[in-house]
């Protein structure tokens, strides 16, 4: 068996809405670069993805919604038609053979599962996925298809797993968490800065799930401006305590890196320590509670060149256990990369020394974070208790 599989091909570039839409899937160009440079990935560890079938993709959307996906993707429907279906909108704009695109994401995060499902490796990881904000009959927030809503529903009906869903991501797991709010199998957490002020604007406390599923959703909007140590004390704590209690078959993680100060989307003030120490946790829960089944996923991060390629390879450094780098990035990648790049290329693993001005609410900001912690888990903190 495989320590881990990195699941990638240079066709999940063509997911691309245009050449100044902020997400951009260059950032997975600058990632495997990276990772090659420094010698943590090889041909062999790299496995190329299939296409979702439509059948699959049923799993997670309606066939009205699919077709037409298909129809605009090649100039049969016009975005006056979209909108209800949240396509040709200025998140989700058209672009040519998007079905195809998408399809290609999805099938990537089955091909994740299936490696991982069949003991063919431990741990598997798809950058490319992520999208957690598509739902069933629309897209949303750049996601057309929900690889992770999709790969979920295909545990469950091919390996009866019941499957803990970690979103990490600024931006709430809306899509996956609706997907599965009345499902008492699937449990889904996300850390994401509060609503208040950033999309999607759901993501409250009191979002719990529903019917047979009340329990098995947990949120935890932490507020703007949160930085390492908070947004640590709140993700350590709930997964903690959450993977103990659900005691899932498998984890699936989504891993947006647009929690750091220099996103342009968001206002959370995260460095490269949390991106750190994400995956740690997320490992040591997989062999603790689940044999080691882990599949990971991108996801958002809209600062491409100074933010997303650390960050993410630092889930795959953690994945194979090859150590967490630090000190300088290689020479070669800065001077690849900086011509394109329209900022300067951070050359260190670590972030500059104080890269922002000291947050004046930092307390007040803090035990707010730990009010919304203490909030989501009162419900499995009493139950524990009372037996």
């Amino acid at each position: 068996m495989k320590k881990a599989v990195f699941v990638y091909s240079s066709e999940q570039l063509d997911y691309k809405f245009s050449e100044t839409h902020p997400f951009n899937q260059k950032r997975l160009e600058l990632t495997v670069d990276l990772l090659k440079s420094i010698h943590a990935l090889d041909d062999e560890d790299i496995i190329t993805p299939r296409d979702a079938t439509d059948e699959e993709l049923l799993l997670g959307h309606d066939s009205r919604y699919i077709e037409a996906v298909k129809m605009a993707g090649h100039g049969h429907l016009t975005a006056k038609l979209g909108e209800p279906f949240g396509i040709g909108t200025e998140d989700t704009p058209i672009f040519q053979n998007m079905h195809e695109a998408s399809s290609k994401i999805v099938g990537a995060t089955l091909t994740a599962c299936d490696f991982v499902m069949q003991g063919k490796s431990q741990h598997a990881l798809n950058l490319g996925g992520g999208l957690h904000h598509g739902f069933k009959g629309r897209a949303s927030g750049f996601c057309i298809y929900n690889d992770s809503t999709v790969a979920i529903k295909y545990m469950q009906q091919k390996y009866n797993a019941r499957v803990l869903y970690i979103d990490t991501d600024a931006h709430h797991g809306d899509g996956v968490q609706w997907s599965f709010y009345d499902d008492p199998n699937v449990c889904t957490v996300s850390i994401h800065e509060t609503g208040r002020y950033l999309f999607p604007g759901t993501g409250a406390v009191t979002e719990r799930g529903n019917g047979p599923g009340y329990g098995t959703s947990f949120n935890f909007p932490i507020d703007a401006f949160t930085e390492d140590e908070s947004f640590l004390d709140v993700y350590q704590t709930a997964l903690k305590e959450i993977t103990a209690y659900f005691k899932p078959d498998v984890i699936l993680s989504q891993n947006g890196a647009d929690a750091h100060y220099f996103d342009p989307l968001t206002h959370l003030c995260g460095t490269m320590n949390i991106y750190r120490e994400i995956p740690k946790l997320a490992h040591e829960l997989a062999h603790e509670f689940c044999d080691g089944k882990w599949i990971a996923v991108g996801g958002g991060g809209y600062d491409i060149w100074r933010v997303v390629p650390r960050a993410w390879s630092m889930v795959w450094t953690e994945m194979t256990d090859k150590g967490t780098p630090i000190g300088s990035i290689p020479q070669t990648w800065l001077d690849q990369w900086q011509k394109e790049s329209p900022v300067s290329l951070i050359p260190t693993w670590d972030d500059p020394e104080n890269m922002y001005d000291p947050i004046p609410r930092k307390a007040e900001i803090s035990e707010k974070n730990q009010q919304v912690l203490n909030k989501a888990l009162y419900q499995i903190r009493t139950k524990q208790n009372s037996h």
